[in-house]
């Protein structure tokens, strides 16, 4: 059952922005209690902006669009919280079950309940040694099939990046640089590889959300990368060192699936001093408030 609070449903009534935010940054990507602390954050900001978060989580089998503080505390504290993708909603469901929102499944729920405009950090993808493991995001595949716009600072850095971008090309995915003709590499303002298109303003962001609507293409969703700023990004020479012995910490560990990214993450929080996390709350802060404006430029429509 979808349940969309009231605040989001009279927002969209009314033709006012929303933005959808996922939850598993909350639930698995940052300790207690700096979680909560970032998850209200990330509201406020899409408000100062003008806009209306929409938080989205799973609890007790019950999807939410918008959640009031009690049920982000309860995201951000509860022991037992899971990580759901698209694929587990219908699961949770059935089983009552309470779970935090990846990209796949908050942009899932967001279209469901006729959200447009999506921000997170980074998009999951094509995982290194991808012919020996074929590990892939389900991130890519449901926005091949989903009419969302997504804003973020390019895909995770510790994937395999010009393979997600080929992946997103084959799949029909749009894909712009925000400012930049560079995609951006999450945790570094410049993954090292190019983007074909440039969108310079929320407006010409929403142009191609309604060219999109109007030619009646695929439902396939707008990948808007917002590099985080360079003064913001993490040192590019410490990011390479220690996301090389995460990968070989992670080999040597034998770990695989989705247990792979987390332990990533977390290695390159720890070696770097916590220097990869304030990157990605910089990337994260600037995506929200990009989403907004770019959902205030749509509902201008």
């Amino acid at each position: 059952m979808l349940m969309v609070s009231e605040e989001v449903r009279e927002a969209l009534a009314a033709r006012r922005p929303v933005v959808a935010l996922e939850s598993t940054i909350i639930a698995h990507g940052l300790p207690r209690p700096r979680n909560l602390q970032v998850a209200l954050e990330l509201e406020d900001a899409v408000r100062q902006e003008g806009a209306v978060p929409a938080t989205i989580a799973v609890l007790d089998g019950r999807a939410h669009v918008g959640l009031d503080k009690q049920q982000v505390e309860r995201v951000a504290n509860e022991d037992g919280i899971r990580k759901l993708g698209h694929r587990d909603l219908a699961l949770a469901a059935a089983t009552q079950a309470s779970g935090a929102t990846t990209v796949s499944a908050t942009a899932s729920l967001a279209a469901l309940a006729g959200i447009r405009v999506f921000a997170t950090g980074g998009l999951g993808g094509v995982h290194r040694e991808w012919t020996v493991t074929q590990d892939e995001s389900a991130d890519l595949g449901l926005l091949a099939r989903t009419r969302i716009t997504v804003v973020c600072a390019g895909v995770k850095s510790i994937l395999d990046v010009p393979a997600t971008l080929q992946r997103l090309e084959t799949l029909g995915v749009a894909v712009a640089g925000y400012r930049t003709d560079r995609f951006p590499g999450f945790y570094l303002s410049d993954s090292g590889h190019t983007v074909d298109w440039s969108l310079e303003s929320p407006a010409q962001v929403a142009e191609v959300m309604r060219a999109q609507d109007t030619l009646r293409g695929p439902q396939s969703a707008l990948v808007v990368a917002n590099p985080v700023p360079r003064e913001e990004q993490l040192d590019p020479s410490l990011h390479a060192r220690v996301l090389a012995d995460a990968l070989q910490a992670c080999e040597e560990a034998g770990i695989t699936g989705q247990a792979v990214t987390p332990f990533l993450l977390d290695h390159l929080v720890r070696h770097t001093d916590g220097a990869s996390l304030s990157a990605n709350l910089a990337a994260v802060r600037g995506n929200v408030r990009l989403a907004a404006r770019i959902a205030a430029a749509w509902a201008e429509a």
